[in-house]
């Protein structure tokens, strides 16, 4: 994520460590499997266009006089004695040996150097439609058949029988589906790995136990939906008391703080092979405790209480410690009904996990029944390792700073059911640039000031892509909110102002789509000068771009066609979440803010947001009816 990008002092070689040669670690899964669908390469922009780009997003955040000396900073910058010119060519070149110039660097400097726990900081939970469990058979019976339509979709990707996802007449890179079953991220020090398997088994926890499941039997059959519910009341019955020892909170941690724990555990045969275990399965499974969601008072607390158990498992005493946050792919399957998932974000993006939400949710309701069934299961295995008086202090510690960063985090998530994408479209709008929009304006009301606003557009149309930058906040976006909260504006002039913005938000999404926008491209001169020894530029340390870098806005569409939600924190410590869902008639949204900061409030911000959302549909209905 772009938190870890702003905190970058330097680029590091990457090194295979000896130990990780026992399975595949790499860093660079293009280089590794070519350019299979053909596509082409991620584009370097020009950098007159670049800058011109760069110079219309910063306005709204400098002075006049400030602006000036952006100005001059980015003339001198591109000027032909200037070092841009030369960071450009390097790049050029770069691009030229690269099927995606920017994939490495990206993975590198957006998720495996960075050191903030994944937990808050990187990884999102998502969140499925609640079930009420009458019995702990019922819970078990769901978790068994959310198993099964993992592997069935997994079965999908491997057999390359998903539908390549296109976006106009383009074809866009499938290759992060690859990647979201049997990956782990293993903690090193100042930069993470990714391990890519793929075995046969689940990792299951319950009561911070880790075991080992068979998914298929001896016979090399995959096991019945009856069988898979066998095996988990057999883990059930092995941990039926909670361990303090728990190693799965370790993962929560700072990642220096982990890496150093990971090193004590490999350490001892035992503790090595759990480990590996765990990141060679196909995903984990973590049967939770319950956490009171049907005592919650209504429909939003439940959401809150569900949000912040996949984002971290609501803490040490809760089930923050039945986790394993490094594995891109965790279910959870709560006692009480919370259903959803962690991922963690360094392998793919949203989409590719709110699509396997949606094939899982029907999966489960269609009711499919798995009648085959293996002669031969084979009996759970509880992972065992082997807890120095050092790792348990690392425990400890894990313990007490997952509890601080539960305690900072303040989700308040919501639907937002007056209306959804159905009204907007009616309108002849973008229902993600009014959403947009609509987030623009709840943060001008509150803080009445612009406010960085960063928003990821898929670059998948080329090999490897991953994200954009959309920069949301614009000249445009600014009048529209100030138009929108001056008393004296007419409806027809706020209607005029709000579609001047959607057009430029539009524009700058088609852009940023094709690999044209501004900040990545900014990172690739900016990682170019350190790989190559040349001081940084100006332009870094200048209020036009630590300003506009700093988003104080993070959002993120994640569409599920079912009643779920993603949520994550926010990427500034005086900062808002937003993840949102657009469905036909009602929008699911997640927000967040950091509790410690006395500038922001998840609920005045949903507060703004609901009435940035009603005046604005208020406003169109009264310019329509006007022209009636």
């Amino acid at each position: 994520m772009l938190r870890s990008i702003t905190k970058m002092v330097g680029y590091r070689t990457f090194f295979l460590e000896p130990y990780a040669s026992s399975y595949q670690v790499i860093n660079n899964y293009t280089s590794t499997k070519g350019n299979i669908q053909n596509l082409p390469s991620l584009p370097v922009p020009k950098l007159e266009d670049t800058l011109t780009k760069y110079l219309k997003t910063v306005r709204p955040h400098l002075n006049d006089e400030e602006y000036a000396v952006t100005t001059s900073i980015v003339k001198d910058f591109i000027s032909d004695k200037g070092v841009g010119r030369k960071l450009q060519s390097l790049l050029e070149k770069r691009a030229e040996k690269h099927l995606n110039w920017l994939e490495d660097w990206w993975l590198n400097t957006a998720y495996l150097e960075y050191r903030d726990p994944v937990v808050v900081y990187s990884s999102p939970g998502l969140v499925f439609p609640f079930r009420q469990f009458k019995n702990q058979k019922e819970q078990l019976r769901y978790a068994a058949k959310t198993l099964l339509a993992a592997v069935d979709y997994k079965d999908l990707i491997d057999s390359e029988k998903i539908p390549v996802e296109m976006m106009g007449k383009s074809p866009l890179d499938m290759q992060q589906y690859k990647k979201i079953f049997g990956t782990c991220r293993i903690p090193w020090e100042k930069r993470d790995k990714l391990s890519y398997n793929n075995e046969k088994h689940v990792t299951v926890f319950h009561n911070n136990h880790i075991f080992h499941v068979d998914l298929w039997g001896q016979d090399n059959v995959i096991l019945s939906e009856d069988q898979i519910v066998s095996q988990l009341e057999k883990v059930i019955k092995q941990s039926s008391k909670p361990t303090s020892q728990g190693i799965g909170i370790l993962t929560s941690d700072n990642r220096d703080n982990w890496a150093a724990a990971y090193r004590l555990l490999r350490e001892d045969k035992t503790n090595k092979e759990s480990l590996e275990d765990i990141e060679k399965s196909i995903a984990v499974l973590c049967l939770d405790s319950p956490v009171g969601l049907w005592k919650c008072p209504d429909d939003n607390a439940r959401r809150n209480v569900a949000g912040a158990q996949t984002i971290h498992g609501g803490g040490a005493a809760a089930n923050g410690g039945n986790r394993w946050f490094d594995k891109t792919i965790q279910f959870i399957v709560g006692a009480d009904g919370v259903t959803g998932l962690t991922y963690e974000h360094s392998p793919a993006e949203g989409q590719p996990i709110a699509v396997m939400t949606d094939f899982i949710i029907n999966y489960i309701e269609r009711g499919k029944e798995n009648s085959k069934t293996s002669a031969n299961p084979k009996p759970p295995v509880l992972l065992k390792f082997n807890v120095t008086s050092k790792v348990d202090e690392m425990i400890k510690t894990a313990r007490t700073n997952l509890d601080k960063l539960v305690g900072n985090l303040e989700l308040n998530c919501f639907q937002y059911d007056k209306y959804g994408k159905n009204f907007i479209k009616s309108q002849k709008l973008s229902p993600d640039s009014y959403l947009q929009m609509a987030m623009q304006l709840a943060f001008y009301r509150l803080h009445n000031t612009p406010g960085a606003h960063y928003e990821s557009a898929a670059t998948r149309m080329y090999v490897g892509g991953r994200t954009e930058t959309i920069r949301s906040c614009s000249i445009e976006s600014i009048d529209f909110a100030k138009t929108m909260l001056n008393t004296k504006s007419s409806p027809k002039e706020k209607v005029a102002a709000l579609q001047k913005a959607i057009k430029a938000h539009k524009d700058y999404t088609v852009q940023a789509l094709q690999g044209l926008g501004v900040d990545r491209h900014l990172l690739g001169l900016k990682l170019t000068a350190i790989e190559n020894g040349i001081p940084l530029p100006k332009l870094y340390s200048d209020p036009g771009f630590t300003r506009s870098a700093h988003m104080r806005i993070s959002t993120s569409q994640v569409a599920c066609k079912c009643d779920g939600f993603m949520c994550y924190g926010p990427l500034v410590a005086d900062g808002y979440a937003t993840c949102y869902n657009p469905r036909d008639d009602d929008v699911n949204i997640a927000t967040a803010a950091f509790e410690q900061h006395r500038d922001t409030s998840a609920a005045q911000y949903r507060a703004a947001l609901e009435a940035s959302l009603r005046d604005m549909h208020d406003v169109l209905l009264l310019t329509t009816h006007s022209k009636l």
